[in-house]
């Protein structure tokens, strides 16, 4: 019996230990992400990243995300909302971290479609219509494509653009960028240069809000 005993108090103490490690190691990541966006804001947004809001607002949320992401897809109506719930006091800059296999070929169809000014109803396609593309967690361009009649984009020019050096340079400069800012999964946010160290979608809204009060 008292046997017994030990064992299960041995077992409890190396719980306690594992949640103990792991909290600080995560409050340690937190504050390394903390620390690596606030001393490198100029990794946080380029001059090509698309932006969505009046570009004078005092209060910008950067997003990385990859189309794929199932999470970033979820979750773009709802920063719409705190943009309109915000107006004319919020932004939101994109940048491309494409994680799932084939995405880079997906955002630049993106980046192609931005050259004909349908950024963003290609992205909300996407979105959309998710299912139709991804295949166990694989991107599938090819079936992408056929998601994207009705936008008004000249197919034929779209497929050149997209082939595009400079397209694959931005991509590129896009995931060095996140490398720097230690975010390694999507959708990362950042507001007004702080990371949303507390993901939801409360505390999202929570920093937003903060930033605006602090700001307006």
């Amino acid at each position: 019996m008292k046997k017994n005993m030990i064992i299960v108090a041995t077992a409890i103490l190396f719980v306690v230990l594992f949640i103990v490690a792991a909290s600080v190691y995560n409050k340690q990541k937190d504050k390394e992400q903390s620390s690596a966006s606030l001393e490198k804001t100029e990794y946080l947004q380029r001059d090509y990243s698309p932006r969505m809001g009046p570009p004078d607002a005092r209060v910008t949320i950067v997003e990385f995300f990859d189309p794929a992401c199932g999470t970033c897809s979820a979750f773009y109506p709802f920063v719409k909302q705190l943009m309109n719930d915000n107006p004319a006091k919020v932004n939101l800059v994109l940048r491309y971290l494409p994680l799932h296999q084939n995405s880079d070929v997906i955002v630049s169809i993106f980046e192609a479609a931005r050259l004909q000014n349908r950024f963003w109803e290609t992205l909300e396609r996407a979105y959309q219509t998710r299912e139709a593309w991804i295949e166990h967690h694989v991107s599938r361009p090819e079936k992408f494509w056929q998601q994207l009649g009705g936008l008004g984009l000249d197919m034929q020019k779209l497929n050149e653009d997209m082939q595009s050096p400079e397209i694959a340079r931005r991509v590129r400069q896009d995931m060095q960028d996140a490398q720097q800012l230690k975010v390694s999964k999507t959708p990362g946010f950042f507001v007004n240069a702080k990371p949303l160290l507390q993901f939801g979608y409360q505390p999202l809204q929570q920093l937003v809000e903060s930033e605006v009060a602090a700001n307006y």
